[in-house]
């Protein structure tokens, strides 16, 4: 059996008297494509946070590759090999859409490599044609795909997505998970927050769903989909 890339034990976070996230555990297989889901306000993003570093923990553990990531500022988890992207697209809007992602590349290389390396992130999800765009200028579907370029820019062995479906149509959607199978076949391992049902079931490999801060159901999207919990909590909620 293959050791878990990402391993997440007893992940617990308070914010006051909101307990966020309560004895939350689960593991992701390298080049494994698992998804998280849940109703809003179930703790996903919390959980991404505190796994990059942007909040600590208040009890548990986080392992990549064997290695305790907690109390790691977020630049030491990113050199770890492990970024996430952000829900709302944050991008230097006056700065071109190379120079956007140039900037994960300076982690680990000076200017002359990240911008290389930089420019062949582009190509990879398939926007090299508008490397010298000014980022103001991009519709939303490009801003996405220029955030998963400048997070590959920082080398990642785990790439958290953060609703980079969000405003897609269907067939944006479609070449996005695309993209996203191709990555995986290129050797990188991605867990997935996303609300549209349809892309997440046909994406993912394992599903992880989140309520009220808790794991209440693990399994294949086939099974989460039968699972009495998860309608109850999520889809049967979403679907009517």
């Amino acid at each position: 059996m293959v050791a878990p890339l990402l391993q997440v034990s007893g992940l617990g976070k308070r914010f006051g008297g909101l307990q966020a996230l309560s004895d939350v555990s689960l593991s992701v297989a390298p080049g494994e494509i698992l998804g998280l889901i849940g109703p809003n306000g179930a703790g996903k993003t919390t959980l991404f946070s505190t796994l990059v570093g942007l909040h600590r923990p208040d009890s548990g553990t986080i392992r990549l590759d064997g290695r305790d990531l907690v109390g790691l500022k977020p630049h030491r988890i990113a050199a770890a090999g492990m970024v996430k992207t952000f829900q709302n697209v944050a991008l230097f809007l006056d700065s071109t859409v190379l120079d956007n992602v140039l900037t994960g590349g300076l982690m680990r290389h000076a200017i002359p490599e990240a911008s290389e390396l930089a420019e062949r992130c582009l190509e990879r999800v398939g926007i090299g044609a508008i490397a010298g765009k000014l980022a103001r200028d991009l519709s939303f579907p490009e801003r996405a795909r220029v955030e998963v370029a400048r997070a590959l820019c920082t080398e990642p062995r785990v790439l958290l997505l953060d609703e980079a479906m969000a405003a897609l149509n269907h067939a944006e959607m479609d070449a996005f998970m695309d993209l996203l199978r191709q990555l995986r076949e290129e050797g990188l391992t991605l867990v997935v927050v996303e609300h549209h049902m349809r892309a997440i079931m046909a994406l993912c490999d394992r599903l992880v769903v989140l309520n009220f801060g808790q794991m209440i159901a693990t399994g294949t999207p086939a099974e989460i989909a039968r699972d009495p919990a998860v309608i109850e909590a999520y889809l049967g909620r979403s679907a009517a």
